[in-house]
């Protein structure tokens, strides 16, 4: 069987982890029979260096051709300029309005041999495992009016928070599904106490409810959240949020797993079933690091994770993906680590011996 991948690596370290990515799955390919063409595209801020633009719309039909896109990270200081027009941040964010991307799906697992990696008490982490579902598409990140200007007190700025009924709803839905599969616990995290937005949000989430009789719902202001992610993290199952309060408690979530480098994600264009396929988009919930590029020292994980969700719910592969995913495991539980998880008694690899390892493990 052949699947056909956009392979955008983006700036920074991207490149560096999306080719450890490539190696695993050709060498899935190889043990299970599967052809992987991969179709190479710019975005970022390597194309706005070529192109004057961050995605170009050659390089977004090109990912709608394929059956799922493989994204490194984009930015960097060189293209750091608050006042600039372009930003390589664009290029990600026309990827997710271009491809009707609206689901974010953020697992965040700690696994028992790093659980001394982190900052918190062991047994604060044990048994964690959650999925942030973030709506991807909504939100301050396109709200209109979203300008700045100046008046004669002074210059001004405004970003809007917008979102329609249907845009919720189908968020939420995702949400409900995926408890479904899990432990059946739906945390939707709004703030309803301030903002009309995440009043509306609120109101759909109690009125989908009794559709979904199997999950229990449960509301928490999104402080709240940001909170008991580290009072008590085991507790949450499915946590279902809007795109900006997403962000930023899915960056604070990866701390649960000693960094940003073990965490994958998914953006997807539908509720994503095991087995099936689903267009999306898969990539690590870290930055391009650029201080860290051309230096080997980038974490893979999370880029190669993201490779196994990709066969899991793009490629309908399951075994495939298990197989990443136990390789990842086999390789930690050897006692390798990359600078970012490295403790006292472990070796430290850099970016390719990583790829090489899991690569070495697949089974």
């Amino acid at each position: 069987m052949k699947f056909e991948i956009a392979l955008l690596p983006g700036d920074g370290v991207g490149p560096e982890v999306a080719a450890e990515a490539v190696k695993v799955l050709e060498t899935i390919g190889k043990k299970y029979g599967h052809g992987f063409a991969f179709h190479p595209g710019d975005v970022g801020g390597v194309a706005i260096d070529k192109h004057g633009v961050a995605l170009t719309p050659e390089t977004l039909a090109m990912c709608r051709k394929c059956q799922a896109v493989l994204f490194g990270a984009v930015g960097g200081p060189k293209w750091d300029d608050p006042q600039a027009k372009v930003r390589p941040e664009d290029g990600i964010l026309g990827l997710r309005k271009g491809l009707k991307l609206f689901a974010n799906l953020r697992p965040v697992k700690v696994l028992p041999m790093l659980i001394n990696s982190t900052n918190l008490k062991p047994e604060v982490l044990k048994g964690v495992d959650l999925i942030v579902v973030r709506e991807l598409t909504g939100g301050l990140y396109f709200g209109r009016p979203k300008k700045q200007w100046r008046t004669s007190k002074g210059r001004r700025a405004v970003d809007s928070m917008a979102y329609s009924e249907q845009e919720i709803e189908r968020i939420l839905r995702v949400g409900f599904e995926l408890a479904r599969g899990r432990r059946k616990k739906l945390t939707s995290v709004d703030k309803a106490n301030v903002l009309e937005s995440s009043r509306l949000w609120r109101q759909i989430a109690i009125e989908l409810a009794p559709q979904y009789p199997d999950i229990a719902l449960e509301h928490m202001l999104v402080d709240s959240c940001a909170m008991r992610l580290i009072q008590q993290p085991a507790d949450f199952d499915i946590i279902v949020t809007e795109n900006t309060f997403g962000d930023i408690l899915t960056d604070e979530a990866s701390m649960l797993a000693g960094s940003m480098g073990m965490l994958p994600s998914a953006s997807m264009a539908g509720a994503p079933k095991e087995g099936s396929r689903t267009f999306g988009l898969y990539e690590p919930i870290h930055g391009s690091a650029p201080r860290r590029a051309g230096q080997n020292m980038a974490n893979p994980i999370a880029t190669i994770l993201s490779a196994a969700m990709l066969l899991r719910y793009s490629c309908g592969l399951t075994k495939e993906a298990d197989a990443v995913e136990r390789s990842v495991n086999a390789v930690l539980e050897a006692g390798y680590r990359t600078y970012d998880i490295m403790e006292d008694g472990k070796t430290k690899v850099g970016t390719h011996e990583m790829g090489d390892l899991v690569t070495g493990r697949i089974a």
